[in-house]
């Protein structure tokens, strides 16, 4: 009997909130959470990077960031092993290593004057564990930027048929092209102008905040219907570029946006996307619920082993970094420290933005697996996500926005374009939010690096324009010769070490301040194992075989740095005694 797709919220928004309610205390404890010690955005405040922020843009900042289409992408891909493993990762995931994690990295670095994670590391292992932290760091986000230019350009030149939307030859709705005689719907071009109209209204709503001072809830009206407008404005003129212009055009923001305030576009561009994210998710939800009263049951299997195995590998490690950012991602520690930790106003506003950031974000990776695995049937998932044809590119994206349109029309009877459109508008968003933190995080990082090497870095390196040049550079080489399906494994890889490396040196830090680590030691363990073994996986059994030799350097590299660090850390903790950090 197949499952109904309310239970998976029914068992899960409760055990979210007892641990955010109960768990969340004790991590704060550990930490010695205290408003009366002044946060680095309080401190500092240059009103350029270190801006003290109001919790509620803060955290919608925070959660467009992290989010991006990680839970979106990565859920969507692993549910050919079957909707039941890819919900129990995400729900004991998130909240008892991907949640601790994001609160711990925000944590940390708030006290230590806003610092990035290799920073931290370095007070804790030494000017070795910084160096190698910094690169491992840098070259993961290489790994995300090329992941995400490539499937944004994807997503942005998404074609639907029109029957599958349930609309006809002559609607007036969506713009349409014909394509070997079926009338296909520009569905990416939708997302595409609309993204191109938030990113230029994104100044206005940074001015009103931070210049004029005008509430936030005046700003928030306002940023939803810009996020209103810019559906309207798609839907009547659509963009159609070709794949590689959109890579090039991407490329080109990412490295303007960069550098320029933070207040200007990529905070209020977070703050409007978000909106679109948090309707997202409760249209996902009410969609869901409505659906399961219906009796509406799952399409995809329960267990689906054997082809997930075929398409992608063996369930243990792929699953676990397949998921990446619905259960944990390293690249929300680079967050963290690298722009979260600068905007924070008071030290249990940690709390709500990182662990609560984290568990919102796990419910939105639960709701894709239920509009996805029931959403439309399982046959066209596996076409659109792995397509059998060499000349057609995977687009877990569609096989969202379809699943999307799917869920809500048979909860809720929402024509199927409708919540098509929606879909395709949440993702293609947030790929791009993606690209710009992953992009001005690298050039921050990039700075730090030239710093440590050199006592007087040379003049070019100090300039933003280079830094981030060569960060979109590496980025579009990466994504233009490999294909989605190619890099993710990689980038997930890279992306779950980080998240471990990360753990294991906030525990480091703990132990040096003679405090219990064994809530961030054991998840730190179980990713580094898991972790490494993906890598020796994939280099075995996938690039060394088809003599992928930039894909093998990488994935060399990311093991020896990771070697690194676990020996720097062992050292750490074996000069003063393990078994006092592991106290309860």
């Amino acid at each position: 009997m197949a499952l109904n797709v309310t239970l998976p919220l029914i068992v899960t928004l409760p055990l979210f909130f007892i641990a955010y309610r109960y768990y969340t205390r004790y991590i704060a404890k550990v930490f010695g959470e205290d408003d009366r010690n002044p946060t680095p955005a309080v401190s500092i405040n240059d009103q350029r990077d270190f801006v003290p922020t109001k919790p509620l843009v803060l955290f919608g900042h925070h959660f467009a960031a992290i989010a991006g289409a990680g839970p979106i992408i990565g859920p969507t891909v692993g549910l050919v092993f079957g909707y039941i493993p890819v919900i129990l990762w995400i729900v004991v995931g998130s909240i008892f290593i991907g949640a601790v994690h994001d609160f711990s990295a925000l944590f940390a670095s708030v006290r230590e004057n806003g610092k990035s994670m290799a920073e931290v590391a370095e007070k804790s292992m030494g000017r070795a564990g910084f160096i190698i932290f910094m690169i491992f760091a840098i070259f993961m986000l290489f790994l995300l930027g090329s992941a995400f230019i490539g499937l944004a350009a994807v997503a942005f030149t998404s074609l639907v048929p029109i029957k599958e939307m349930g609309i006809l030859p002559l609607n007036t709705l969506i713009k349409t092209v014909i394509i070997d005689g079926i009338p296909m719907a520009k569905l990416g071009g939708v997302a595409a102008t609309s993204l191109i109209f938030i990113i230029c209204f994104s100044p206005l709503i940074g001015y009103l905040l931070y210049r004029k001072g005008v509430s936030t809830f005046w700003v928030s009206l306002i940023a939803i219907l810009i996020a209103f407008l810019s559906i309207r404005i798609g839907l009547a003129y659509p963009i159609s570029l070709e794949h590689s212009s959109w890579m090039i055009l991407l490329a080109l923001y990412t490295f303007i946006a960069a550098g320029i305030p933070i207040w200007l576009i990529h905070q209020p561009r977070d703050f409007i996307d978000s909106f679109i994210l948090y309707g997202g998710i409760v249209a996902l939800i009410v969609g869901t619920i409505a659906a399961g009263l219906k009796g509406f049951s799952f399409n995809a299997p329960a267990f689906n082993i054997t082809q997930g195995t075929m398409k992608l590998g063996a369930i243990w490690p792929i699953l676990f970094i397949t998921v990446a950012c619905g259960a944990i991602s390293g690249f929300h520690a680079l967050v963290s420290g690298g722009t979260s930790s600068k905007q924070v106003s008071k030290e249990s506003h940690a709390k709500i933005v990182g662990y609560g950031g984290m568990l919102l974000e796990g419910i939105f990776a639960l709701c894709v697996v239920i509009a996805v695995g029931s959403g439309f049937e399982f046959d066209r998932f596996t076409q659109v996500v792995f397509p059998l044809d060499p000349g057609v590119k995977s687009n877990p994206v569609l096989a969202f926005a379809l699943g999307v349109g799917g869920l809500l029309t048979r909860g809720i009877s929402l024509p199927i374009v409708y919540g098509t459109v929606f879909g395709i508008l949440l993702v293609a968003g947030f790929l791009a939010t993606t690209l710009d933190a992953s992009v001005r995080l690298t050039r921050y990082l990039l700075e730090e690096l030239w710093a440590a090497l050199f006592n007087k870095p040379p003049k070019i390196l100090r300039y933003y324009f280079f830094n981030s040049f060569l960060c979109v550079s590496i980025m579009f080489i990466l994504a233009y010769s490999n294909a989605f399906l190619i890099i993710w494994p990689i980038f997930g890889s890279a992306n779950q070490l980080m998240a471990a490396l990360t753990l294991l040196g906030i525990s480091v830090w703990l132990f040096r301040k003679g405090k219990s680590c064994s809530f961030l030691i054991f998840p730190a363990i179980f990713m580094m194992v898991t972790t490494l073994v993906s890598l020796l996986y994939l280099l075995f059994k996938i690039y060394l075989p088809h003599q992928n030799w930039m894909l093998t350097l990488a994935d060399i590299m990311l093991i020896g740095l990771a070697g690194g660090v676990i020996i720097l850390s062992i050292k750490a903790f074996l000069s003063k005694g393990i078994s006092a950090s592991l106290k309860p």
